[in-house]
C-alpha cells in the first residue's frame, strides 16, 4: 500500500504483558532492530524486513511524542482489520466507538487478502503440565522462585500458592538478632506454611487442576536445621513430622540453583531492608541444606536447574529453557 513492491505477510497478535505502553514500544523497537530493521525519519512507505505496530493497548487512548494509540489508520487498512476481526470481532474501537467487524464492513480499502494457513502459537502450549498436578518451586533466598511460579501459573492457568513471608513479624527481628528470634521465627513459619498448604492443597481438587507453589513444606526443616540449636531442632522436627502427614507431596520438585554472588545481587536489587544484612556464608549453608535434602529424596521427582547464567524474568528464551527442563 502506497508504493510498488513485493507482497507483505501481515498478522495480528494478542499479547498479555505487565509492561506499560511506553515500555512495550521500547521492547518492540529493540525486536525490530535485532531482526534487521533500520529506521529513518524519512522512511515513508517502503519494503522492510519487519514492522511491528501497537494497534490497541486495552481500551486506552494515548497520544505522546513516540506513540499514538489506537493506531490512527486501522480503519483504512483491510490487512489490519481482517486479522483483528479473526481475533476479536466485537472489540470496540475506543475512539470511533464501533466494533472491529463494523469497521471492516465500512472500510474503503478494497485490497485483496489471501489468508495463510499457519497460525502463530504460544510456545507454552507445546508443554504438557497436566502430568504434574502439584509443582513446587524451591531455591535459595533471591533465586527467583516466586517470579517463576507466578509466570508459570499465569501461562498455564494454574492455582498459585505463594509463601506469606511478609506477614511474619519475626523475620526482620531475626536478621538483627538471629540467636534470640530463630525459634519463634521458625515456629511461626511452620504453623503458617502448614495452615496455608492445608487450606490451598487439601481442599483443592488436584485431580482436575494444577497448583504451582513457590515453596515446599520441607523448607521448614531445611531452614530450621541451620538456624536452631540442636535441642530446639529435635523438638521442631517432631512437630514438623506430626503436621506434615496431612499434606500432599509435590509431583515434581524444582530446585533453582544460583551461585552466591548472583543471589546477593538479586537480594540487593529487590531492596527489602531486612534482607540487606544477609551474608554469603548464610546463603551457602542454605544451599548445602537443600542439597542434603535433595540427596535423600526420590530422584525422579526432583529437577535441579542451574540458573546462574540465566535471566528467565527478562529473557524469554531463558524462560522457555527452564520450562523445557521442568516439563520435558
Amino acid at each position: 500500500m502506497g508504493f510498488d513492491g513485493d507482497d507483505f505477510l501481515n498478522c495480528v497478535v494478542f499479547v498479555e504483558s505487565n509492561y506499560s505502553a511506553e515500555k512495550t514500544l521500547e521492547t518492540i523497537l529493540s525486536i525490530e532492530k535485532k531482526l534487521g530493521r533500520i529506521r529513518s525519519e524519512k522512511e515513508g512507505y517502503t519494503s522492510r524486513p519487519i514492522d511491528i505496530d501497537i494497534l490497541f493497548f486495552d481500551d486506552e487512548i494515548i497520544k505522546t511524542k513516540n506513540l499514538t494509540v489506537p493506531h490512527p489508520r486501522i480503519q483504512n487498512r483491510k490487512f489490519v482489520l481482517q486479522p483483528l476481526v479473526d481475533i476479536s470481532s466485537e472489540f470496540q474501537h475506543p475512539k470511533l466507538h464501533k466494533s472491529l467487524m463494523e469497521l471492516l464492513k465500512e472500510t474503503n480499502d478494497e485490497s485483496e487478502l489471501i489468508k495463510q494457513s499457519k497460525w502463530l502459537r504460544n510456545p507454552v502450549l507445546d508443554y504438557d503440565i497436566s502430568k504434574y498436578r502439584y509443582v513446587a518451586i524451591e531455591g535459595n533466598i533471591g533465586a527467583g522462585k516466586t517470579s517463576l511460579a507466578k509466570q508459570m501459573a499465569s501461562d498455564f492457568n494454574a492455582k498459585l500458592v505463594l509463601e506469606r513471608f511478609k506477614e511474619n513479624p519475626f523475620l526482620p527481628k531475626f536478621y538483627k538478632e538471629p540467636d534470640r528470634f530463630a525459634f519463634p521465627l521458625e515456629m511461626s513459619f511452620l504453623a503458617d506454611r502448614y495452615q496455608q498448604l492445608l487450606d490451598d492443597l487439601t481442599q483443592y481438587d488436584l485431580f482436575k487442576e494444577n497448583v504451582i507453589g513457590d515453596y515446599d513444606a520441607y523448607k521448614s526443616l531445611i531452614f530450621a536445621k541451620i538456624t536452631l540449636q540442636e535441642e530446639e531442632y529435635v523438638l521442631y522436627r517432631k512437630l514438623f513430622h506430626l503436621m506434615h502427614k496431612e499434606l500432599p507431596n509435590p509431583d515434581v520438585y524444582v530446585y533453582l540453583y544460583q551461585n552466591t554472588e548472583r543471589l546477593l545481587e538479586n537480594i540487593k536489587k529487590r531492596g527489602r531492608d531486612f534482607e540487606q544484612e544477609i551474608e554469603a556464608e548464610y546463603l551457602q549453608k542454605i544451599n548445602e541444606g537443600y542439597m542434603e535434602f535433595i540427596r535423600n529424596q526420590q530422584n525422579d521427582k526432583i529437577k535441579i536447574i542451574d540458573i546462574s547464567k540465566m535471566d528467565f524474568v527478562n529473557n524469554r528464551n531463558d524462560y522457555i529453557k527452564v520450562l523445557k527442563k521442568i516439563l520435558n
